[in-house]
């Protein structure tokens, strides 16, 4: 899967973007057909406490798959938007497998 990262309003350190490739890349084995991860992180408002905003959007044939996160800090946005991927690729997983059985018992 190849992941694009972009930064608004300010500049990922190197720290941050392995984070986000390790942190995405693990998404794979919840769906074999991700094709790309899109991924923004975004400095909101310095006022408000969960300022920091992961976006991630994944790049799925048929059906596109998207989270959006904010948190105290970008580690945290980004851990809770691909906790959310991974539960949404699993019901969705779910889903197929189900609608696979009912159509062949049917």
């Amino acid at each position: 899967m190849k992941i694009n990262l972009q930064s608004l309003k300010f500049t990922a350190k190197n720290h941050l973007k392995t984070f986000v490739e390790e942190k995405v890349s693990k998404l794979d084995r919840f769906h074999e057909k991700i094709i790309a991860a899109e991924v923004t992180l975004t400095l909101e408002d310095e006022k408000l406490v969960d300022n920091k905003t992961c976006d991630i959007k994944l790049l799925v044939p048929g059906n596109d798959v998207l989270a959006k996160r904010s948190a105290p800090s970008f580690e945290e946005a980004i851990l809770t938007c691909v906790e959310t991927l991974q539960n949404n690729l699993k019901r969705q997983k779910e889903k197929s497998g189900h609608s696979d059985m009912s159509a062949t018992m049917g």
